[in-house]
């Protein structure tokens, strides 16, 4: 099974851009589709954003669309989300995740099999 490990988070303040990255272990990695998720403090895990395996399709939560941007790289096994316009509401731990092989939304956390420790974004106003 693939391993995940997330790294770029840190301390900024609102209107700052951060790159978060995601590196995925094993050769599989370029066969499936994979997603950001977030999760803040005392809240669910919420959908960020998703790509499917060959980079083509990209999907965004409403609260990011227009700010984020999740790319892939398959000959580096790395996955980018890149924030730009960062809000305080955008402050959570972010974790990557590796989607099934299964039809259906690629919003939904029960629809990722493997997941990375995560990293924290502080966004301050």
């Amino acid at each position: 099974q693939v391993q995940l490990v997330e790294s770029g988070g840190g301390l900024v303040q609102a209107g700052d851009s951060l790159r978060l990255s995601c590196a995925a272990s094993g050769r599989t990695f370029r066969r499936y589709g994979m997603g950001w998720f977030r999760q803040a403090p005392g809240k669910e895990r919420e959908f960020v954003a998703a790509i499917t395996w060959s980079g083509g399709t990209t999907y965004y939560a409403d609260s990011v669309n227009g700010r984020f941007t999740i790319s892939r790289d398959n000959t580096k096994n790395t996955l980018y989300l890149q924030m730009n316009s960062l809000k305080p509401e955008d402050t959570a731990v972010y974790y990557c995740a590796t989607r099934t092989d299964s039809p259906g939304t690629y919003s939904s956390r029960y629809k990722y099999n493997a997941w990375g420790q995560g990293t924290q974004v502080t966004v301050s106003s």
